[in-house]
């Protein structure tokens, strides 16, 4: 189903009044330039952005394809390629003309065994919802798969699209990062515009990103994220209507999202309008292609994914650049039930979480000395990773003139320590081991809130990975350890505090409760936790921290 432009002739009549480099224009109540005609009321599988349920006969198909993909691929492969989804935009979206001598875009889609269904209804969305003057192709590189349906039938399969479609194979597996870079170097368009390859854009999606672009070709696009489901593939807004929420981070890298501070909001004529946000979760954004190039795309040195947005986000700020968040693009992402796949080869002779390796190497080049330590107080274990060698990196950012980072915290990512403070020290971090029943006290990895308990030590691992700071928070990550008179249990941790009711006595190794009084102790038998009246002599009360190295 193709959705052409409303009026080509008002489009030519706007190239007059809308030259380079000049802003859009809004009209109150007069339809958009780019704007397409409502889509139709569809009764198919899944059309309007609805729930579909498989039929009973491909129930097994269901299960087996949401263990091998993270995804229900049974669902996708009933949905139309180009089926039809709710319009999530603010109304003020639609009133919007924006210029006609945009710049020519290559969509650029890395997979690795990718589901074939998902994979073609992004290209499908993308090529049959952007103004064919500007999609200069949708370039699709595939990560070393070995998925028989992304062999010939994806080639066979593309060759509809009359070459607005390229393939491109790695050889080798290279993992997302530096097959984007790959991207970036081998794409013709002037913007790169990466998505992830279970996407669904909505209508009049591009003009939005592209035109901040050509105002300023520093600056690097984001569209709002609508989420699609992994089992039944249901769209809808991830965000509250009328709510403008932008990217951050805390001390361990973990990417988290708040509202637009009142002060950036109250800068625009129109809630509508793009925003700046320190940073993006990585997925989905666009961005002059030799701007990003300059930038020496992602830093070659990360592996397969993970801190790449970080990265980017402070690279682009600190060297001069800005992020904004599009209000007026909208794009469906399947958030997948779990990752499907492993580093492969690209995780050996690397010890250590590869993804806190890649964390390492951003924090030591974009990071001041004074802010390091926030990272490393919140992974510790970090400090034992080899991260490799940053000369280029560092060279990169004195040759770019970058700005340090006390510079990016104070004019841009100044609300961040509202949710996430700057963290006091650790006292102890490591194993903490109960010298009754010698195993280490375990959150499993579960969901929170759980409760907790001990098992046999594993050593490096961060549901064994245990930090008591100095003002009294027990954690692993960023989930807390709290207790009360029905147990213990491992809960989020409060955003904007560090404080905590702990205290470590290292005469007696117990571990007190400064507001119920009580110590911490494993049950002789069935090793549960519990806070109890202290017991110095009893070896159900004490507790040692043993530091480990990764394996």
């Amino acid at each position: 189903m193709v959705h052409k432009a409303r009026n080509l002739a008002k489009s030519q009549e706007l190239k007059k009044k809308l030259p380079q480099n000049l802003p859009p224009i809004y009209q109150h109540n007069q339809t958009g330039n780019y704007e397409s005609e409502p889509w139709p009321k569809g009764d198919g599988p899944g059309e309007q952005g609805m729930p579909y349920k498989v039929l009973p006969q491909f129930e097994n198909y269901a299960e087996r394809s949401v263990s091998e993909y993270g995804m229900n691929i049974a669902v996708s492969d009933a949905i139309a390629m180009n089926r039809t989804i709710p319009d999530t935009r603010q109304e003020e979206c639609k009133y919007w003309d924006y210029p006609t001598d945009l710049p020519k875009t290559s969509v650029v889609i890395v997979f690795h065994n990718e589901g074939f269904s998902t994979l073609l209804r992004t290209v499908h969305t993308v090529i049959e919802r952007s103004p064919a003057q500007f999609l200069e192709e949708v370039l699709l590189i595939d990560d070393f798969s070995d998925k028989p349906d992304l062999k010939e039938r994806l080639e066979r399969y593309i060759k509809r699209f009359g070459g607005k479609v390229r393939l491109l194979r790695n050889e080798e597996r290279m993992g997302l990062i530096r097959t984007r870079s790959k991207g970036a170097h081998e794409a013709t368009g002037e913007v790169v515009l990466f998505l992830d390859a279970h996407c669904e854009v909505g209508l009049n999606w591009l003009p939005p990103l592209l035109t901040p672009i050509q105002l300023d070709n520093t600056t690097m696009t984001v569209p709002i994220v609508d989420g699609i489901d992994s089992n039944d593939f249901h769209y809808s807004s991830t965000y509250p209507e009328d709510t403008h929420i932008r990217g951050i981070f805390e001390w361990g890298l973990l990417y988290k999202e708040k509202e637009l501070p009142h002060k950036e909001a109250e800068k625009r004529a129109k809630t509508s309008e793009p925003y700046p946000s320190p940073t993006h979760a990585g997925g989905l954004f666009a961005i002059d292609r030799k701007y990003f190039l300059e930038l020496g795309a992602y830093d070659p040195g990360l592996l397969g994914w993970g801190g790449e947005n970080f990265e980017l986000s402070f690279k682009v700020w600190q060297c001069g650049g800005k992020i904004l968040w599009v209000p007026c693009s909208r794009v469906g992402h399947v958030y997948r039930s779990f990752m499907p796949y492993t580093f492969g080869k690209l995780a050996e002779n690397i010890k250590g979480s590869l993804v806190t390796r890649n964390y390492k190497r951003v924090i030591e080049v974009w990071f001041d000395d004074e802010f390091k330590k926030y990272f490393y107080t919140r992974e510790p274990t970090a400090r034992l990773l080899d991260a490799g060698d940053l000369t280029e990196q560092i060279e990169l950012k004195q040759r770019l003139n970058c700005k340090p980072f006390k510079w990016f915290m104070k004019n841009v990512a100044y609300d961040v320590p509202e949710d996430f403070p700057y963290l006091p020290p650790n006292i102890h971090w490591g194993e903490m081991v109960n010298v009754l029943n010698k195993e280490c006290l375990d959150t499993e990895n579960n969901e929170v809130p759980t409760s907790i308990t001990t098992s046999v030590c594993h050593g490096y691992g961060n549901n064994q990975e245990i930090k008591l700071n100095t003002k009294g928070q027990l954690s692993t990550g960023e989930r807390c350890i709290v207790g009360d008179n029905k147990g213990v249990q491992l809960v989020p941790c409060e955003l904007g505090t560090v404080d905590g009711p702990w205290q470590y006595n290292e005469e007696n190794n117990l571990m007190y409760h400064t507001k119920l009084g009580k110590c911490l102790a494993v049950h002789k038998h069935n090793k549960k936790l519990k806070m109890l009246p202290c017991i110095a002599k009893s070896n159900s009360f004490k507790w040692i921290f043993r530091s480990f190295e990764p394996k």
